[in-house]
């Protein structure tokens, strides 16, 4: 209820500051939509969206929706940081600004958790209960809806500046601004792909796989005439071999359970969230002891302070607990960090490194001591050289910090 509670997240004029920097284009980062007599449009031209030509959109009763205000706002880029670590699953978000008077958008149900922060002005929201129970926590996001298919709203208000709404997936929404003001609001998401059932997705397969290879009960060939009394055809039919038949069924999958690697099903759904994650927001402390505070710079025609000193002495910790995982895969160890992320969703591919195997128990170490720090030399490697080439290149990547700055000779 506090109007500016959400004062200096994002407004009008970090809307206008993205046009104004020119790398915002339109079906990329902007959409421009208009919903009128049940009918849901997109009006994107092609190439950079131009300040003139988006307020003459806009003038003209279309919504804007800004994509990935993250890559465009340090304020909601540390918002979502935060968030990510929190929910331990991805965080996006979007903006909406919408004349008054207009709705931008059909209504429809997402395939996130959905949290409606409204910015400026107000706006109508009418909340619907999913329609079956195949629509409850839905996985995909619904196509556009009509009014018919709709029936009574389990909740109708106006959010005004200051004011938070929460749908969780599966419930239709739709909103539209009133004749009086404009709206501008952010929606935060969270939770996508991110069920039990996302799991098992990564985990059955792998479970069968390790079970072909170790139990020669699943690799036995099936029964010759299996055929002639098994399918949709025979499901009424009563008959013994139906029923071993299903009973081997139901053995071979309980029996799956025996085979599921779960904790490396888990690292890669872990390994899956790192690639989603915003890269870290760093404060002024943590750049100073880290290598984006390191003084290296063109002096005097020539680099100078280059050279990264870390001896047995030097104090380490992780930049934080989460920008990190190992994962054993096929080629390797891996260690897959968020240190270089972009804060574009997916522009790049995921960051790791290839790890010997024996420098793994140097960052469990380092992630069971985490928040505290500890000297290098008390890393588990079998050499000096390998505790500080270890803690070199952990530096240089962004994911160690120092407990002091680095001092050079």
């Amino acid at each position: 209820g506090d109007p500016g509670y959400y004062a200096g997240l994002f407004s009008t004029a970090d809307f206008e500051a993205a046009l104004r920097g020119g790398e915002v284009h339109f079906g990329t980062h902007l959409d421009v939509t208009s919903y009128a007599e049940g009918v849901r449009e997109t009006h994107n031209p092609s190439g950079r969206a131009l300040p003139a030509v988006v307020w003459d959109f806009y003038q003209n009763g279309c919504s804007l929706r800004l994509l990935s205000p993250q890559a465009f706002s340090p304020t909601v880029w540390h918002f979502l940081s935060i968030l990510q670590e929190h929910f331990g699953s991805m965080a996006g978000a979007n903006t909406y600004l919408t004349p008054p008077g207009t709705q931008g958008f059909a209504p429809h149900y997402d395939d996130i958790e959905a949290f409606v922060l409204q910015l400026e002005g107000k706006k109508h929201w009418r909340v619907y209960s999913p329609r079956t129970d195949a629509e409850v926590l839905p996985q995909f996001s619904s196509a556009n809806l009509t009014q018919a298919e709709l029936g009574e709203p389990v909740l109708e208000a106006v959010l005004e500046a200051g004011d938070l709404l929460y749908f969780p997936r599966g419930f239709i929404h739709q909103g539209d601004c009133l004749p009086d003001a404009h709206s501008l609001h952010i929606t935060v998401s969270s939770y996508q792909r991110n069920s039990w059932g996302d799991l098992l997705e990564k985990l059955l397969p792998a479970a069968l796989q390790m079970a072909l290879e170790e139990d020669v009960e699943y690799r036995q060939g099936l029964p010759m005439d299996y055929l002639g009394y098994m399918g949709v055809a025979n499901s009424d039919a009563r008959d013994a071999r139906r029923t071993a038949f299903m009973e081997k069924v139901q053995s071979l999958i309980k029996k799956l359970v025996d085979y599921a690697p779960i904790d490396a099903a888990v690292d890669q759904r872990a390994k899956s969230f790192l690639h989603d994650c915003l890269p870290p927001v760093l404060t002024q402390s943590e750049k100073a002891q880290s290598v984006y505070g390191f003084p290296a710079r063109w002096q005097d025609g020539g680099p100078c302070d280059v050279d990264i000193r870390i001896t047995k002495d030097t104090e380490v910790r992780l930049l934080r607990h989460g920008i990190v995982r190992l994962c054993n895969e096929e080629a390797g160890v891996m260690l897959y960090y968020t240190t270089e992320n972009s804060r574009v969703y997916h522009k790049e591919e995921p960051k790791f490194l290839e790890i010997d195997p024996e420098y793994t128990d140097s960052i469990e170490f380092l992630l069971s001591s985490y928040p505290n720090h500890i000297s290098v030399d008390t890393l588990p490697c079998e050499t000096l050289e390998d505790k500080i080439s270890l803690a070199t290149l952990l530096f240089e990547k962004g994911i160690l910090t120092t407990k002091k700055p680095l001092v050079q000779v």
